[in-house]
Parts: structure tokens; C-alpha cells; sequence
């Protein structure tokens, strides 16, 4: 399997994920040609996908969708609320419909939707798994529930958020209705937040762990690591694990497993 998340934060999310056989968007946050180019700088090709799977309907996710949909001639899976939140270009009509909780397999790789607190109409994280290789996308939550822990458990790959920093955000030039959301059970999780989960519920399978969704105004990349190291240095982890931030304006480089 090969994992590169291509962007992540408030001006786009998209996430590669690929075996031999199958290749996936997840979340089309760009635009055609930002997400073409990024692909290229992978050395991956921007043909041959078999699908693109959405979270969930903020333009951060689904801002280069249709356009993409129809280049790619793919067919679209998401949830019914999420599609009936969008409204659609009439030239798109491949849809392919899941249900939070109700795992559905694009080739060869096997995909669970699953519910998550955010202000959102049927908001959803993913595990991808294929040829044993299990990966968690996991951002825009405000908190995490046990339904998160319990899903992400046994990830070889894993793709979490870290959205702020709770004192810049506090701090910060946001409007204190926006901070209220960003801090709200529905909005985005702290780096605190994230380290309460690493050092308490993660359970250390990850070899590769991906900050995610960093905030450009109430987050800094070395906070945010900073955050998650300590909290992964207060327990034992069962293998050595590779920190990642998935940066706004760059891709990953591709993990592969």
C-alpha cells in the first residue's frame, strides 16, 4: 500500500492512497491542476484512479470534486446526507453511496466510513486496508470519541488531526463566535487534545504517524510536534514510529508498506 497525503488544512485536503491494483482519492480539496501537480511531484500518475471517497461536504474537501470526477471518469462515493449537502454540477451522476459504520470495497482495497463530531451534515473518518496494511484518516473532529479509538486501533499508517494550539487560538484574530467553534465537541481538535490521545489510547501499532488539518493562523508545525512528541514519549510504543506533519502547500513524501 502507498499512503501520501497531497495537502491538508483550511485551503484543501486530499489524501492518495494505492496498492497495485487500485488507486483512491480521498477528499478532492484542490483544484484539478493543484492536485495534478502534486501527484506529479510524487512521481504518481494523474490517471488510473478507480474512485474518489468524501468525508464530508466543506469546501476544503470537495472544492476540486466535480471538476476531478469528471477529468478522472470516476465514480463518487459518499454518504447520502453528505451528497444531499452539495450542491452538484449536473454532469456528475456516478455516485456510489455508503453508510457510516458499513465497511464497502473499492478493488482490492477495503474501506470503513465512520461517524465523527464535527459541524458537518454526516461527517466521516476512514480505515483503508488492503494486502493487510490497515491506514486511519482521521481530521475534523472536535473531539475524540470511543468510536475513533476503537477504529483506529491496529493502523499501520496513521493520519490524525492537530488542528491548533489552544493558547494562539485563544489569542489569535479569529472572531470569538469562530474560536467558539473551533473549540467546540463539533469543531477541531487541539494539539492537547491529540497528545491526550496519544499518550492515553494510542495504542503503538502506527509506524508512521501524520499530523494533520494544522491550522496556518493558530498552530505552529513545531508546536504541533513538539505536542505530539511528548505525549508519544510518555508510554512505550510496540514499534519505532516515523512523525510526519502533512503541510497546506506541499505533499508528503509516499509511506509505503
Amino acid at each position: 500500500m502507498r499512503i501520501a497525503v497531497l495537502g491538508s488544512g483550511s485551503g484543501g485536503n486530499a489524501t492518495l492512497v494505492a496498492t497495485q491494483k487500485t488507486r483512491l482519492l480521498i477528499d478532492a480539496g484542490f483544484s484539478k491542476r493543484e492536485t495534478y501537480a502534486r501527484l506529479e511531484r510524487l512521481g504518481e500518475k494523474t490517471s488510473d484512479f478507480d474512485a474518489i471517497v468524501v468525508s464530508h461536504e466543506h469546501a476544503d474537501h470537495i472544492k476540486g470534486l466535480a471538476a476531478l470526477a469528471l477529468d478522472l471518469n470516476v465514480p463518487v462515493y459518499i454518504s447520502p446526507g453528505t451528497r444531499d449537502a452539495i450542491y452538484w454540477d449536473p454532469r456528475l451522476r456516478a455516485f456510489e453511496l455508503f453508510s457510516a459504520g458499513e465497511k464497502f470495497s473499492v478493488g482490492d482495497i477495503e474501506i470503513t466510513p465512520f461517524s465523527i463530531p464535527h459541524d458537518a451534515a454526516d461527517p466521516v473518518a476512514f480505515t483503508v486496508e488492503a494486502e493487510g496494511i490497515r491506514t486511519g484518516l482521521v481530521t475534523d473532529l472536535g473531539y475524540v470519541p470511543e468510536l475513533v479509538k476503537r477504529h483506529v486501533r491496529g493502523c499501520h499508517c496513521l493520519v490524525f488531526e492537530s488542528n491548533h494550539d489552544l493558547e494562539m487560538l485563544k489569542l489569535g484574530p479569529y472572531p470569538w463566535y469562530v474560536k467558539q467553534r473551533v473549540m467546540g465537541r463539533h469543531g477541531h481538535l487541539s494539539n492537547r487534545a491529540l497528545g491526550q490521545f496519544l499518550s492515553e489510547d494510542f495504542d503503538g501499532a502506527a509506524e508512521v504517524l501524520v499530523l494533520a488539518h494544522l491550522s496556518q493562523v493558530n498552530n505552529h508545525p513545531e508546536l504541533a510536534r513538539l505536542s505530539a512528541e511528548e505525549a508519544l514519549g510518555r508510554r512505550a510504543r510496540r514499534v519505532p514510529l516515523q512523525l510526519h506533519l502533512a503541510s497546506q502547500f506541499a505533499p508528503t513524501p509516499v509511506f509505503r508498506f
